[in-house]
């Protein structure tokens, strides 16, 4: 497998770099939150890799997304589970894929409605091209640039991996 695509080692240096935010930011007691699904396992192992004393919490945006008219419900809505006080808490929002930014928004609003964070860092394990909207994330395992109709893609839960879907 391509080194740059080797999950344990990009949430190796993801979990380095959680490290260096959450001190040079000062964020005492940060609480991880990871996006179903894919966001959830690696949420769950850099919530393991660093230790945290706050249990993880689980996001299913399903009821949040905007294009949710268009592709109908999610046949495995799962119910979000934040098991901690949101209000003034410091959040690590988790994803493995960051595309458009559409994702992400969903899940910004779904946190405000249990309360209103202290902030909120973004961790994703992959970044790629193609932002709709302004969002960016504070730490990333991989950037990269794919063409068009090109897509990553994460599998698991075991193994994490990687996959590049190509058009046919």
């Amino acid at each position: 497998m391509d080194k740059n695509n080797d999950v344990d080692t990009l949430l190796d240096a993801m979990a380095a770099q959680l490290r260096t935010l959450i001190s040079e930011r000062k964020l005492t007691e940060p609480a991880m939150v990871g996006i179903h699904t894919g966001g959830v396992w690696v949420a769950e192992r850099l919530h393991k890799k660093l230790g945290l004393d706050v249990p993880l919490g689980s996001l299913d945006i399903s009821f949040y997304r905007d294009d949710f008219t268009r592709i109908g419900m999610n046949p495995q809505v799962r119910p979000s589970q934040l098991p901690f006080d949101i209000d003034n808490r410091h959040i690590i929002l988790v994803d493995d894929v960051l595309h458009t930014g559409r994702t992400i928004r969903a899940a910004l609003n779904e946190l405000f409605d249990y309360g209103r964070p202290a902030s909120i860092q973004l961790a994703v394990l992959v970044d790629r091209c193609g932002r709709e909207l302004p969002i960016e994330a504070n730490v990333v395992g991989r950037k990269m640039d794919l063409g068009n109709g090109e897509h990553v893609k994460l599998t698991g839960p075991e193994p994490l991996t990687l996959e590049l879907q190509t058009p046919a």
